[in-house]
């Protein structure tokens, strides 16, 4: 990853949710793979060459949905990419820009999951002006 899940920093980035995380740790990604079978898993892969669109695949009524994105800076290996093709999901963007930056890019992926599941996980109306 580079970068240890004990560091101070990573945990202040959590804030308030790091206690509602459950972080499982993998030697290498190849063993995640070997564990979690993107053939047999509801599995996507991120990345700027991708054939389909983040936002016309279907997450619903699915109870575990993987999304894997690469290094912000070189994306995912290129024989991951090929392996799993019909797998790869991306954001749509200009011609003349790159793509979003990761953090951006997970935030947006994520809600799309969440949004086609009627945002069953999270909280519905705010308490604030209550």
């Amino acid at each position: 990853m580079g970068f240890l899940i004990s560091e101070k920093a990573v945990k202040r980035s959590g804030l308030d949710y790091w206690d509602k995380l459950s972080i499982e740790e993998h030697d290498s990604f190849e063993k995640f793979l070997q564990k979690y079978k993107p053939e047999e898993n509801n599995m996507y892969f991120a990345t700027t060459k991708a054939k389909h669109v983040y936002s016309d695949v279907d997450y619903s009524q699915k109870e575990e949905i993987f999304l894997v994105f690469g290094k912000e800076t070189k994306g995912l290996p290129e024989d991951i990419l090929k392996k799993y093709i019909d797998k790869t999901i991306r954001i749509p963007m200009r011609e003349t820009l790159r793509s979003l930056n990761l953090s951006n890019s997970v935030a947006v992926i994520a809600y799309e999951v969440e949004r086609q599941n009627n945002f069953e996980r999270l909280e519905g109306i705010s308490s604030y002006f209550d």
